[in-house]
């Protein structure tokens, strides 16, 4: 067993054009005040991070870290989620994800792709010169619009899907073994890899690579009414990333898992701060660490309720007292009875 580290915080949700979420050296001194001693990196946001420079240089890597370092805050991972969402994305979706692109490769999804496995494998190379072990991203999608089978879904066709997926994923799984880092997919509605099923769909076509591993974030398996304390049980080998985040499913006469295209706050699944909605964190904190889950407790704030500032806070104190310090001895030692096989022996009547 091991303790888990923490808390950190994701700082996607938090960086702004405004002091002190628009630099680098105040956003870190703004997580240390509010509680924590980690920060999960988002690698597009250019007023936190540099992502050419990171994969290229490690003094500059260094000097990002003592930064964070003065504040007493660890870099835990960095994040190319949404560069990841657009190594695989389906026509349907062009329009949506181009804003993800850099401007020279918008309208243009062959370049677009190109561009995203390129910051991918840069980011995974950043995160071996920060010396990080593993690295966030989403896998991307070209079989989610066709997730409920009306009209019949064509045979062949979620295979094809998933065979160029891995297709894709492939070269940058090599360059992240190269690199020595997981790649931790967030299991997440909207990507080809949303729950258990059909991670193990892509696994099997990268033929288990040992670097295809899993962001655990039990608010994406609430909304979709899965058992996510077994997921742990089944998955726990490839679970590498852990995002502390909190949802709430309250279907109704009206709606259920799918919403009615409402807003959040209508929705009868939505995301909560951590403590104000309905995942069991205790059984989460307690399967993690039985397993030995040797990585961070990171918050990432979502709330249709709460402000930001106020979630990060009380998500800082929510995670601390969440984890759980292993033990170094059995709570029965003191009535161990010091026998031996021959004491053991007599016990079982072998001599």
């Amino acid at each position: 067993m091991k303790t888990i580290k923490g808390p950190a915080l994701f700082l996607a949700q938090f960086a702004g054009d405004a002091a002190p979420f628009n630099s680098w050296r105040e956003i870190t001194a703004w997580a240390a005040d509010c509680g924590y001693v980690g920060v999960q990196v988002p690698s597009w946001d250019a007023r936190l991070f540099d992502l050419e420079k990171a994969s290229t240089s490690i003094t500059w890597c260094d000097d990002f870290k003592g930064i964070a370092k003065t504040s007493g805050i660890e870099v835990t991972e960095l994040s190319t989620h949404l560069q990841g969402q657009l190594v695989a994305v389906h026509p349907a979706y062009d329009t949506a994800f181009d804003g993800f692109a850099a401007p020279a490769v918008r309208a243009n999804p062959k370049a677009r792709q190109e561009w995203a496995v390129d910051q991918v494998k840069k980011a995974l190379t950043a995160s071996k010169n920060l010396g990080l072990s593993a690295h966030a991203t989403f896998s991307g999608a070209l079989a989610w619009p066709y997730l409920y089978p009306w009209p019949q879904r064509p045979a062949g066709l979620v295979e094809e899907a998933f065979d160029e997926l891995a297709r894709r994923w492939l070269p940058i799984l090599n360059h992240a073994e190269d690199c020595g880092v997981d790649i931790a997919y967030e299991i997440h509605p909207g990507e080809d890899l949303h729950d258990g099923v059909t991670f193990e769909i892509f696994l099997d076509r990268v033929k288990g690579h040992k670097r295809a591993n899993m962001l655990y974030d039990p608010s994406h398996y609430v909304l979709q009414h899965l058992d996510y304390l077994d997921h742990i049980d089944i998955y726990h080998d490839r679970i590498k990333m852990f995002h502390v985040k909190d949802a709430e499913l309250n279907p109704t006469g009206r709606q259920g898992v799918y919403g009615g295209f409402q807003p959040w706050v209508n929705r009868a699944g939505r995301f909560r701060s951590p403590g104000d909605g309905q995942v069991d964190f205790g059984g989460i904190f307690s399967k993690l660490t039985q397993y030995g889950f040797d990585g961070w407790a990171v918050v990432e704030w979502e709330c249709c309720l709460k402000h930001p500032e106020d979630g990060a806070r009380e998500g800082a104190a929510f995670v601390e007292a969440h984890i759980i310090r292993v033990t170094e001895k059995a709570f029965d030692d003191f009535a161990d009875a010091g026998t031996d096989r021959a004491a053991n022996r007599r016990m079982l009547g072998l001599e």
